[in-house]
């Protein structure tokens, strides 16, 4: 390491040796001590790295975040390298076996597990709050016939900030909580709304009596009977489903959510910017694409020509791999045993044997191995969702149900971080400098 001065960064006095990063510009042979803490450093001590006093100072270059930390957060940990995620320091395993996903709605925005009588208030709340203003069914109606479900949640979940003026007061604890009820509460209904302007039925109100999943269902598929009443398994299934997606950390939808809400907006406003993040491929339309897959494969037979065509680069095996996980999803395996049961009631699936089939020989395939190409949430969640009756139009809609949860977690916990600031992301400037305007006859 070359000599020259040592500047000791922002938390001046740090001894060398400690529990720092020593950084040495070799253009000016200067050495800089700056603090790591929980494995990072902050980004803002590379400002002090400069040529001379009317540099800006360094900055780092992340395009997609792929290495940086914006928030500090204590709702979800993920170790992708060991396949772990946990609500709260809770495995998701345990939670998706022994909890429901009002539960665990009220872990992410609390904090702790409820008692009894906190879980019977809380489901109270929830339930009481699924009505939506008659106003809010026109606003539906007025979409075309074939509206893509996904732009009705986005721009109806945003419209409830007008039903709901107070909501911009989020300092307010007492009305913060109002409008967390409402979003929770309402989003199944605008979802259902969605659903069924689609398929030019009326809509359905929701019925008190029923569970939060069961709810849903009734408001989905009620047609003529007095009383719907849904399975339980297909109601236990999409409620385990609710809670494999209620949150994941920092992904693209959660980000838009902080990032919005940074404006210190109101939190209907915020989320609408999680819902239209989800509305993307990339995002809420990977399990559509599992679907597309399995049906181009048709057959098992096709299987092997197809994982070929994946090794030379003329396929794309959708399902398996993640951003974050090196290791089986966690969530992965959970869904495949909802599958099951769904299957028991609705009837299998043909695309489920290419499935499996397709599964068993890329977790025993080297080449997939290697790569860390595990199954994700994605691989099942749609065969699911097409049990179900649902068209692909209504695979991220179902996923925004679930995630609103953390979604409205994320929010809070930014909106209460007093190191949190409205996010203004730096850039690189790459254009042209100090160019003449010229005249229009000389262009």
């Amino acid at each position: 390491m070359s000599t020259g001065t040592t500047d000791q960064g922002v938390a001046g006095g740090v001894a060398q040796g400690s529990n720092t990063l020593t950084i040495t510009d070799n253009r000016t042979g200067r050495q800089y001590e700056v603090p790591i803490e929980d494995e990072t450093i902050r980004s803002i001590d590379l400002r002090r790295i400069k040529v001379n006093d009317d540099d800006f100072g360094l900055m780092t270059y992340d395009p997609a975040f792929m290495n940086t930390a914006s928030c500090r957060s204590s709702i979800t940990y993920i170790d992708g390298d060991r396949g772990i995620l946990e609500y709260r320091g809770y495995p998701i395993e345990q939670l998706a076996e022994r909890s429901s996903y009002l539960e665990v709605a009220y872990l992410l925005i609390h904090g702790e597990l409820p008692t009894q009588p906190q879980l019977d208030t809380w489901t109270h709340e929830v339930t009481i709050h699924t009505f939506v203003h008659e106003n809010v069914k026109e606003f539906m109606q007025g979409f075309r016939y074939d509206a893509h479900p996904m732009g009705m949640l986005l721009a109806s979940t945003g419209a409830l900030s007008t039903f709901y003026p107070e909501a911009t007061q989020i300092k307010d604890v007492d009305l913060r909580y109002q409008q967390i009820v409402r979003l929770i509460a309402k989003m199944p209904t605008l979802a259902a709304f969605a659903y069924r302007h689609n398929r030019g039925m009326p809509y359905v109100y929701p019925d008190n009596d029923l569970s939060y999943a069961g709810n849903f269902l009734s408001m989905i598929y009620k047609i003529a009977e007095l009383k719907y009443q849904p399975d339980p398994r297909l109601e236990r299934a999409l409620d385990v489903l609710f809670i494999l997606h209620a949150d994941h950390e920092q992904n693209c939808s959660t980000s838009a959510v902080r990032s919005v809400g940074s404006s210190q907006v109101d939190p209907y406003s915020a989320v609408a910017a999680g819902v239209g993040a989800l509305y993307g491929p990339l995002h809420g339309g990977a399990n559509e694409a599992v679907l597309r897959m399995l049906r181009r494969i048709r057959t098992t037979d096709n299987i092997p020509e197809f994982v070929e065509g994946v090794k030379k680069g003329e396929e794309r095996l959708m399902g398996f791999g993640h951003r974050v996980y090196k290791n089986y999803d966690p969530r992965a395996t959970i869904i495949k045993r909802a599958a099951m049961d769904v299957f028991e009631v609705t009837g299998t699936n043909p695309l489920l044997d290419i499935a499996t089939e397709l599964e068993k020989i890329a977790l025993e395939d080297e080449y997939f191995v290697s790569r860390k190409l595990y199954p994700n949430v994605d691989f099942y969640s749609g065969l699911i969702y097409e049990a179900l009756g649902m068209p692909v139009e209504m695979f991220p809609v179902l996923f925004a149900i679930g995630r609103t949860s953390g979604w409205i977690a994320q929010w809070l916990e930014m909106i209460d971080d007093k190191e949190q600031k409205i996010a203004r992301p730096r850039q690189i400037y790459t254009g042209g400098r100090e160019r003449d305007y010229v005249p229009m006859s000389q262009r």
